[in-house]
Parts: C-alpha cells; sequence; structure tokens
C-alpha cells in the first residue's frame, strides 16, 4: 500500500527542501499531504511530479498519515506534533522543538551506519514518539572527525562554525537582503529579527529584542555533537559565528593528531561517502561551490608544509546546510519506515 507522508511547514525553506529530497528518494512514490499556517495556505507546491496546494492544519489532518516531517516553527510543531502521534503517525521532527520530551531521540543514521554507537544506547522503535534529526553542523563535524580518528588516534579538537542566514528561514534572509540594500543606500537598517546589523558583518551574538538566540544554536550544536560523540570521539571545543551569507556552513578546524600522518593520509582518511575531499587542483569549499550539493566538501593542509609529516592540520569544510539536513531527515524517516508494520495504513 502506498505511503502517506505529511510535511507540516512546507513553505518554510526546509520544508521546499524536504520536497526535493523526498522526489529524489525510495518515498517518491508515496502520497503526499502539504500543511502550514494561515500564510501559506492555498500556495502551490511541487512534490516531484505532482503539484499539490498547502493546506490548512486541521485536528483531522493526521488521520491514517504514515509518516510526518515537521519542518517549520517551532510554535507550529508544539501545537500539531500530539495529534499526528496519537493517529499513530511517525514523526521527524526537522525544526527541532520536540527535543527534551520524553522519548524523543536524536538520530544520525549515517554516522550510527558507520561508527556503531556504545552498547545500551537507545535506538529508535515503534514506541518512539518522534526523532530529531541531528544538527547539521554538528554531524558534519562527527563524521570529519571520526574518519580522521579511524586513522590515528586525536589529541585535541576545535572548531569555528560560520553559520548562514538561512538557517533561521525565509524572514532572516529577507532582513540581510534588505539591512544590504539600505547600507548601500547610506538609509537606516532594519532589525525585526536580528536585532543587531548581520550585513557586511560577522557577529558572535544577536541584539536582546532577536527573534533567534545564536547562543542557543551553539548550544545546540556543542550539545549534539557530545551525543554523537560519546563513546567515540574526543572532546571539541566549539565556538559558532554568523556570517553575512545566505546560504551554507563552513568549518574551521584545527585537530592535533597523537603520531605524525601525511596530508595524503589524512586525505584517504576523510574521503568517503557524504565526504568529498578537494584537492590543490580541485574545486575548493566555498559557499557557491557547496550550493546544492549532498556531500560535505573539505580540503585539508598541515600546519606546517616543510615536513612530509605532521601531527597538526587545519581542515576547511562546506555543505549545503538545509540540503545536508534534509538528507539527514529523510534517514531518519527511513530508519523509522523499516520499523512500521507493512501492508497496512496506521
Amino acid at each position: 500500500m502506498t505511503a502517506k507522508i505529511a510535511i507540516v511547514g512546507a513553505g518554510s525553506l526546509r520544508g521546499k527542501e524536504l520536497n526535493e529530497a523526498l522526489a529524489d528518494s525510495p518515498f517518491a512514490a508515496a502520497d503526499f499531504l502539504l500543511m502550514d499556517d494561515e500564510s501559506e495556505i492555498g500556495t502551490l507546491e511541487s512534490v516531484g511530479d505532482e503539484v499539490t496546494f498547502i493546506q490548512r492544519i486541521e485536528p483531522s489532518s493526521f488521520d491514517r498519515i504514515d509518516l510526518v516531517f515537521f519542518a517549520g516553527e517551532e510554535a507550529i510543531t508544539r501545537k500539531h506534533w500530539a495529534a499526528a502521534h496519537r493517529a499513530g503517525a511517525s514523526i521527524v521532527d526537522v525544526s527541532g522543538a520536540l527535543e527534551g520530551q520524553p522519548g524523543v531521540l536524536v538520530r544520525a543514521p549515517w554516522f550510527d551506519d558507520e561508527f556503531p554507537p556504545p552498547a545500551g544506547r537507545p535506538s529508535p522503535g515503534l514506541e518512539t514518539p518522534a526523532v530529531v534529526p541531528a544538527q547539521a553542523a554538528a554531524l558534519a563535524l562527527a563524521l570529519l572527525l571520526a574518519r580522521i580518528g579511524r586513522f590515528a588516534p586525536l589529541r585535541s579538537v576545535s572548531a569555528t562554525v560560520l553559520e548562514p542566514a538561512s538557517e533561521y528561514g525565509r524572514a532572516a534572509l529577507d532582513e540581510l537582503h534588505q539591512q544590504t540594500v539600505k547600507l548601500l543606500n547610506f538609509q537606516d537598517l532594519p532589525k525585526q529579527v536580528y536585532d543587531t546589523q548581520v550585513a557586511f558583518n560577522a557577529t558572535a551574538t544577536f541584539g536582546d529584542s532577536a527573534k533567534f538566540s545564536l547562543g542557543a544554536s551553539e548550544t545546540r550544536i556543542r550539545r549534539h555533537y557530545a551525543l554523537l560523540a560519546e563513546g567515540r570521539l574526543p572532546q571539541a571545543a566549539i565556538q559558532l559565528l554568523h556570517v553575512p551569507v545566505f546560504h551554507g556552513y563552513g568549518i574551521s578546524l584545527a585537530v592535533e593528531l597523537a603520531e605524525p600522518a601525511t596530508l595524503d593520509q589524512i586525505e584517504a582518511a576523510l574521503a568517503g561517502e557524504h565526504i568529498e575531499v578537494a584537492t590543490a587542483d580541485a574545486e575548493q569549499p566555498t559557499n557557491l561551490s557547496i550550493a546544492g550539493q549532498s556531500d560535505i566538501l573539505a580540503r585539508v593542509r598541515p600546519q606546517s608544509t616543510r615536513d612530509p609529516e605532521s601531527t597538526r592540520f587545519w581542515i576547511w569544510a562546506g555543505l549545503d546546510n538545509l540540503r545536508f539536513a534534509s538528507l539527514n531527515a529523510l534517514a531518519c524517516a527511513l530508519e523509522l519506515n523499516r520499523l512500521r508494520p507493512q501492508g497496512e495504513v496506521q
């Protein structure tokens, strides 16, 4: 029987990216229901070859739905997730609003498949109310460091993560654009979203009246990295900066190994599924080169180029934040779908 999938927050940046990811996934033949708040009702969206309207979220919207992605604002997730749970749907919370709820798990199936978790760590089951996909930058850090750590023990790790405006949705993108235009025309800046200047400016904090907290975003990256790293990776010093770009995470990563290695060895250790290594003559990681890419693009260089081997390396990595997050959410959904009884709609 054809699966039925709902995307709540279908008009958001995350929702649109999920639409595209689902169209190229094993769920492509599913029946889709797109839902959002009042501002998006009636908007036409395409899922694969089908075009459908975004509908209002009703109490009965989740009846006979197999899988629900919550991809909009956290408030919408908190308001409607219980109805989806009561209806028997599997829930993937891309908004992150349900983290901390009893039984809700943070998941990164790619990482767990490649680097099995410690014995006793909870895994999803039919009783799991929802899963939250691991934060994209945290997952990227975990993959990069686990690949290196499999080759040689890591003595120390520090990372600076550069965050784009699209992490906070369309309103943040619009305000960055408007601030840029206003600055070039010597006009007052709109600050309804950030409560500070973000155009032509890198910042470690937003204003007191900002709609989002950069500190909370940094804490979430650290928390998710710690969840993935437990029993597998060393602690990492992680700092988050918001930079004036529309899309794509940048990660500046410094690692110290317990034993010397060559550049070729580190590049070979990193290369594999989900990570593409940019050699000296290849396209380098930039916000432009990673746009629309499914993998992390990474460039490695030793701290010193005088010696053939080194214990200290710099890694500059980039990833399309929306694309990478949607593919991890899809992996979480496939994991949940394998747990559901087949042949009937729950």
